[in-house]
């Protein structure tokens, strides 16, 4: 859990203004889908393989995301 912790303070800022971006500079949206990004990546983190920086990793997921509310909120 710790580690998660380090992971989140590291990567925060980053997924947060990159899913800033990506939604438009809608700051709800992009905070609302940071803490998804997490989430997931917490429920993931065990498979997580090590093939890529978990940043590049954690920035997928957060695309994924992204295009998942899109496609759930019609907006794409």
């Amino acid at each position: 859990m710790e580690d998660f912790i380090k992971i989140y303070e590291e990567y925060y800022r980053d997924v947060f203004r990159f899913l800033n971006k990506l939604s438009g500079y809608n700051a709800d949206l992009a905070e609302e889908l940071t803490q998804e990004t997490f989430y997931h990546a917490y429920l993931s983190l065990a498979t997580f393989k090590g093939q890529c920086h978990i940043k590049t990793w954690i920035l997928q997921i957060a695309k994924n995301r992204f295009f998942t509310y899109c496609r759930k909120n019609r907006q794409v």
